[in-house]
């Protein structure tokens, strides 16, 4: 995992040697690389056991640094991944919440449907792999600060889906995040991650 990291991160510093081969974004007339930034908002739940019953929605940032090719000559579908920074959990009340922040490495498959001259939508859909970093957990008033991970798997699987809007060179998505991965560390417990998101960026 952490080799794989390292290349994805050597990739995107290399993305801006790929520029030649980009109209600008996304483009679906003809093979492309494109790269981006992303920035954006999620709501993150937990559910599982207890967690679902005691966790509602708790609000957290995404930052990424994204690299896309076209895969298909005759047909719009590009393969997207790169390196996100995002900040997941669950929160019932500022005494009572857990935050956990991965590194996450998507690897998403993309349609592109060109609906004006300059405007285009990506439906989207892939797994997701991420990596705990950092977090903590408290479990009510007067309990202390815990290491998230004193609780949860640092690994987390999931599926990615949603779709995407690009104008010129401006880029909008939404979508969900699901876990499928058991991320709860007790054996008879179970806890899975989901997160609504909404990322704001460009492509070049």
């Amino acid at each position: 995992m952490k080799k794989f990291l390292m290349a994805i991160v050597a990739v995107l510093f290399a993305a801006p040697s790929f520029a030649q081969y980009s109209s600008g974004g996304f483009s679906l007339s003809e093979s492309s690389v494109y790269y981006g930034m992303r920035l954006g908002l999620n709501v993150s739940t937990l559910t599982g056991d207890d967690y679902g019953k005691v966790m509602g929605g708790k609000a957290g940032l995404n930052l990424a640094g994204v690299i896309g090719l076209r895969v298909s000559q005759s047909t719009p579908i590009f393969l997207e991944s790169g390196l996100y920074f995002t900040q997941r959990g669950g929160s019932k009340d500022k005494n009572t919440y857990v935050d956990l922040n991965y590194l996450e490495i998507p690897i998403l498959m993309k349609y592109g449907v060109q609906v004006a001259d300059e405007v285009a939508i990506l439906p989207f859909i892939g797994p997701t792999f991420s990596i705990g970093i950092a977090g903590k957990t408290k479990f009510g008033d007067g309990m202390p600060k815990d290491s998230s991970y004193d609780y949860f798997n640092r690994t987390d699987v999931g599926i990615k889906l949603g779709c995407g809007a690009e104008y010129n060179k401006l880029y909008l998505e939404t979508g969900y995040q699901f876990g499928i991965t058991n991320i709860a560390k007790l054996d008879d417990e179970s806890a899975h991650s989901g997160a609504f998101f909404i990322n704001l960026g460009m492509n070049f």
